[in-house]
């Protein structure tokens, strides 16, 4: 892990913080987030990965329970996605890739993230379409093999793309991605660590993004506003993606 001042440490930990917030108000684990802010304190690619995963299962955890607290969550539209991305995911996380491929492929899926919160953070549609298992599973599948390998749970892209086929309103959407993601990124920390080595320094970000992911989630399952906080963190999204691009 990076040795930062002290003051530099401090605003990495209120950005956390925040960040974390923000997600698990919204049912996600925020590995995109993390990604992005570790990436624009320049941590190491190998340090990036599994850290973002093992955050990813502690604030989606916390997200899920209170979504489910709050009943709203639907298991039926859960388990065909998890029964194809889970597996998918272990794969993944055990496939290493060329750090370049991998900077480009996560400055991809930040860019998905910056569409999914400008664009359907808000969107609270009600069920119009039949739920289809054959495409959730193949859904599932995709999601869970390029989850695995960059390193987050997946629920940034499934999200969306439930919302936008109709299969579901946003506080079902929250409730399902958190244990989606939550599930994925066990198995996706689980693949990684058979052929890579995860650092100690991993571990000890856990309690700071406890902070922000414990009061985003008791403040998201009552359909508090993220107005204010979607597009800070959309600049943080962007600041990374360029850097991941072009430098």
């Amino acid at each position: 892990m990076n040795e930062m001042a002290p003051e530099i440490w401090v605003f990495f930990s209120v950005a956390l913080i925040g960040i974390a917030f923000l997600y698990a108000s919204v049912g996600h684990g925020g590995a995109s987030g993390y990604i992005a802010l570790m990436a624009a304190f320049s941590f190491p690619v190998d340090f990036i990965k599994p850290t973002a995963l093992i955050l990813n299962i502690f604030i989606s955890g916390i997200s899920f329970w209170y979504f489910k607290k709050h009943s709203h969550f639907n298991w039926n539209l859960f388990y065909p996605f998890a029964i194809a991305s889970v597996p998918a995911a272990f794969l993944g996380g055990y496939i290493s890739i060329d750090a370049q491929v991998y900077k480009i492929i996560m400055a991809f899926f930040l860019f998905v993230a910056i569409l999914r919160i400008l664009f359907f953070s808000n969107e609270n549609r009600e069920n119009q379409t039949p739920f289809k298992i054959h495409l959730a599973l193949f859904i599932g599948f995709l999601i869970g093999l390029f989850s695995g390998m960059i390193g987050i749970g997946g629920g940034i892209i499934l999200s969306p793309i439930v919302i936008l086929l109709g299969w579901g309103n946003m506080k079902e959407v929250a409730a399902v991605s958190a244990l989606f993601i939550f599930a994925n990124s066990i198995a996706g920390i689980s693949g990684y660590s058979f052929n890579n080595y995860v650092e100690l320094d991993s571990f000890k970000l856990i309690p700071i993004a406890l902070i922000g992911g414990f009061f985003g989630a008791v403040y998201g399952s009552h359909k508090i506003s993220n107005t204010v906080l979607k597009y800070i963190l959309t600049v943080v999204l962007l600041i990374a993606c360029f850097k991941l691009t072009f430098i």
